[in-house]
């Protein structure tokens, strides 16, 4: 997989921090019926594993990934528990090497010029850009436009529903990330509904 095919299923990827198993699958369930396909579960809590499992063994439509990848053993777990892709808070060269040997597709984080030039010297042109607001937002995702043209970026960190359409309006911007999608108070109380309807916003950020 190609990881920039990533962003023809929507223009939100949502960052997932699960802290049950049991919720794992729900809440999958339902971001796809809002329309929202691709999954990135962070690596982040000690159940995520075992919530990227039941996403894959139950919910196969979902295009699973996980998050906060930062080496190659959480690599190798995260397609153990069945991920088509990984995504990285930041870049190194050995994370990439083990990446491309498992054939796990990497949406690597990067949030200076300097990172971007490592990861695509090592392939990557299609980043994830973060801490993205942090980090200079739109301005410096503008300021990088000029000097690589050829990189497309997937900001994330910071992100709302109010400022995620000025990000998807950038033309070096082809999905965000964010995790207003899956609201910990909505998975707490089984709000599955709200979580759905938030997916279904999400269509109306990209013009």
């Amino acid at each position: 997989m190609n990881p920039l095919s990533l962003a023809d299923h929507g223009p939100v990827i949502p960052v997932i921090v699960l802290q049950r198993v049991a919720d794992a699958v729900p809440l999958a369930e339902a971001l796809l019926a809002g329309g929202v396909k691709v999954l990135e579960v962070t690596l982040r809590t000690p159940v995520a594993l075992a919530c990227m499992e039941a996403i894959a063994r139950s919910v196969p439509d979902a295009i699973l990934g996980a998050g906060t990848v930062r080496s190659a053993t959480d690599a190798q777990a995260a397609r153990d528990a069945g991920c088509a892709f990984a995504v990285s808070p930041g870049y190194t060269a050995a994370l990439g090497a083990a990446c491309k040997q498992l054939q796990l597709p990497l949406l690597p984080g990067v949030a200076t010029a300097s990172e971007l030039m490592t990861a695509q010297a090592d392939g990557y042109d299609f980043l994830k850009f973060f801490p993205a607001s942090a980090a200079g937002g739109i301005p410096l995702l503008k300021a990088l436009a000029g000097p690589f043209p050829d990189v497309a970026f997937c900001p994330t960190g910071g992100l709302t529903p109010d400022n995620a359409g000025q990000y998807l309006a950038l033309p070096n911007v082809r999905v965000c990330g964010g995790s207003w999608l899956s609201p910990q108070d909505a998975m707490a109380s089984g709000d599955w509904a709200r979580i759905t309807r938030l997916a279904r916003e999400t269509a109306s950020l990209r013009s």
